[in-house]
């Protein structure tokens, strides 16, 4: 499956936040990077993480080669919701609340 969003992150900060979430969530190790993507790949599948800056936003976009049912595809979305819409937000998991899922 395929994901875009679009967001206020460099694209350093959106790559960061990939590889932070992604390997902290799932066995997944980095294969491949450079200044534009990198490439996670683990048990579960793998990922290709691009971004791209457009003006004043960065458009992300995560290529997995499972289903959209699979963890690595829960796992991709989960990424894509915690990076920045807008300049200056911040974003991480709620360590209060069940299941961890929550956004502060």
């Amino acid at each position: 499956m395929t994901y875009e969003r679009q967001t206020a992150a460099s694209t350093e900060e959106a790559l960061r936040i990939a590889e932070e979430v992604l390997t902290s969530r799932l066995p997944l190790t980095k294969q491949a990077g450079d200044h534009h993507g990198i490439t996670l790949s683990g048990g579960d599948g793998t990922v290709k993480i691009k971004a791209h800056r457009h003006g004043l936003a960065t458009i992300v976009t995560a290529a997995t080669d499972q289903l959209r049912t699979s963890r690595l595809d829960m796992d991709v979305q989960f990424f894509m919701t915690m990076l920045p819409y807008q300049p200056h937000e911040r974003r991480g998991v709620g360590k209060a609340l069940p299941g961890g899922l929550s956004r502060v």
